[in-house]
């Protein structure tokens, strides 16, 4: 640890609750608690996990919001109010510096963002250069954010916050969470039901131990956080994407708006709508050997044609996992392929994401 990582307001109830910290994007953060990532993974899926995602960044954007089409292809002035929407922020080029969610709460003017931590201070002065004069952006990294995740996270979080239950997948609106005035997203990025809670850092821990002292919520760290977003195919942004790639080979056309992609007029769209030589891809190894970022992707001949970005085992897959890039013309699903592991060849099979079924509400 140095002096120079960040503390979210929780920092020192991580620390009360047997946490292991690590620095991650600035910050000290925990990587798993006294239960292991296994069940922790386990017991997200089977009922209700707590997530300090306080270290991703948060602003609000006032003005002319629909300014926000000239850095992502969202359809941003088709949003509908208390709804949230993902989105991608492209470069010039139209590869992509990040992806984010977008809300228009009800009643409100000015809509919420929430971008990645790493990310967050570059993505924030890009967005205001591009914007400059139609726009602005107010940071807001007072702001703490709790992510609420698993099937029976609805139940948890009806007790502090009545009502809430009648949110549905994306949708997002203004309430109080334990008393304290939050903005509340049924959203999540483990492929669960669940919630995500922006509150003011100041009650974060108020609110955090609430929602803990539930019987069925267990505190979960970034160990569990990413295997659970593998097994949901969800992206990892600095390794699954990044400014080398562009929203068709991420395979996140789907995240393009209808309007937008018959427009063409998203940064990159010729490109990006064009044929492409590779592709974001899940892979599915045989046997039960893990292949890690960067082991590289043969065809049956030997040739290698890709690589993997995230890999690992997944949990309530009881296998290992992995996705990755691949040649376009090996992108089918149920394609064999191997995976290059300390020099050996092995059987792999291009598959289906997610790798676990998502139970969003919707």
């Amino acid at each position: 640890m140095t002096d120079t990582l960040l503390r979210t307001p929780l920092y020192a109830l991580h620390l009360e609750l047997g946490a292991k910290m690590v620095p991650f994007a600035g910050y000290e953060m925990p990587v798993q608690y006294p239960a292991g990532v296994l069940k922790e993974h386990l017991h997200t899926r089977e009922k209700a996990g707590l997530f300090d995602v306080s270290h991703m960044g948060q602003g609000f954007l006032a003005g002319d919001t629909a300014a926000l089409e000239r850095v992502t292809p969202a359809d941003v002035t088709g949003l509908k109010e208390g709804m949230q929407h993902y989105g991608l922020l492209l470069t010039d080029e139209g590869t992509i510096k990040d992806d984010f969610m977008f809300s228009r709460l009800a009643g409100e003017a000015d809509m919420y963002l929430v971008v990645n931590a790493d990310t967050k201070v570059g993505d924030f002065a890009y967005i205001s250069e591009k914007l400059k004069g139609a726009a602005t952006l107010t940071p807001r990294f007072d702001r703490a954010l709790l992510a609420l995740q698993g099937p029976l996270a609805v139940d948890v979080l009806e007790r502090h916050s009545p009502g809430i239950s009648a949110l549905t997948f994306m949708q997002v609106r203004g309430a109080t969470v334990a008393g304290a005035p939050a903005i509340i997203s049924r959203t999540g990025y483990t492929g669960e039901d669940g919630f995500e809670i922006s509150i003011d850092g100041a009650d974060a821990e108020r609110v955090a131990r609430a929602l803990l002292g539930e019987s069925e919520v267990l505190p979960i760290g970034l160990g569990a956080r990413d295997s659970l977003r593998l097994e949901a195919g969800l992206c990892l942004y600095g390794h699954d994407i990044d400014t080398t790639r562009n929203p068709a080979e991420g395979s996140l056309m789907w995240s393009i708006g209808k309007r937008r992609k018959e427009a063409k007029d998203f940064p990159g769209a010729e490109k990006t709508m064009g044929p492409q030589a590779i592709k974001r891809v899940g892979i599915l190894p045989e046997g039960r050997a893990p292949a890690r970022e960067g082991t590289e992707i043969a065809d049956k001949s030997g040739r290698i044609i890709g690589k993997v970005t995230s890999g690992g085992f997944g949990p309530s897959l009881n296998g290992p996992l992995a996705m990755g890039y691949v040649e376009t013309q090996f992108a089918a699903n149920g394609t064999p392929v191997d995976l290059i592991v300390r020099g050996k060849a092995m059987p792999a099979a291009i598959a289906a994401m997610p790798f676990v079924p998502n139970r969003y509400r919707r």
